[in-house]
């Protein structure tokens, strides 16, 4: 069984003598004091499994560096699963190399995994981190907006530039690069 997307990130009071076991059940624990009965109904509501919403907020932990744009990735994954796009999220790229680095190269995109949201429609097979409490709630609570692609701002504060068209996305490239 997985853990990863279920260790909830959070400070922790442990015995020096814990073990593994322990640490492993009161991150869980945690977990599902976050992810209540509300954010279960409201995955419900929306047709997704808990495993779905925490995979769509474990990427959204690992793009987002600013907070107001979590339910704005959201809503940019929502969008393009919708209309059948592939994801096509740096993130998963990464974690399916196995390192986390700056910059994402062309070869890193042909990587055979089914976490590669390049290569594979769809969601990745799981999470790609440990969501926190708000990613998970953007996950749940997307931005009403009609946005399909992304691209980190020049400037190395973490905002991103949002684009409806691939054509606005191919300017705000050229315009951060």
């Amino acid at each position: 069984w997985k853990l990863e997307g279920y260790l909830f990130p959070d400070t922790y009071v442990l015995s020096k003598k814990a073990d593994p076991e322990t640490v492993i059940k009161k991150m869980l624990g945690r977990f599902d004091q976050i992810f209540d009965e509300d954010m279960r109904s409201q995955a419900k509501a929306k047709n997704m499994s808990i495993d779905q919403v925490v995979i769509v907020a474990s990427i959204i932990e690992r793009e987002a560096k600013v907070e107001n744009e979590r339910p704005i990735m959201a809503a940019v994954y929502y969008n393009r699963l919708k209309k059948k796009m592939p994801l096509q999220v740096d993130a998963t790229v990464l974690y399916a190399l196995g390192k986390w680095k700056d910059k994402v190269f062309l070869k890193d995109l042909k990587v055979d995994s089914p976490y590669n949201t390049y290569k594979y429609a769809g969601l990745p097979v799981g999470p790609i981190s440990n969501p926190g409490k708000s990613s998970l709630v953007a996950a749940l609570n997307p931005e009403n907006v009609n946005y399909l692609y992304y691209v980190l701002k020049k400037g190395g504060n973490g905002e991103h530039v949002f684009s409806n068209t691939y054509s606005e996305h191919m300017k705000a490239v050229s315009a951060n690069k």
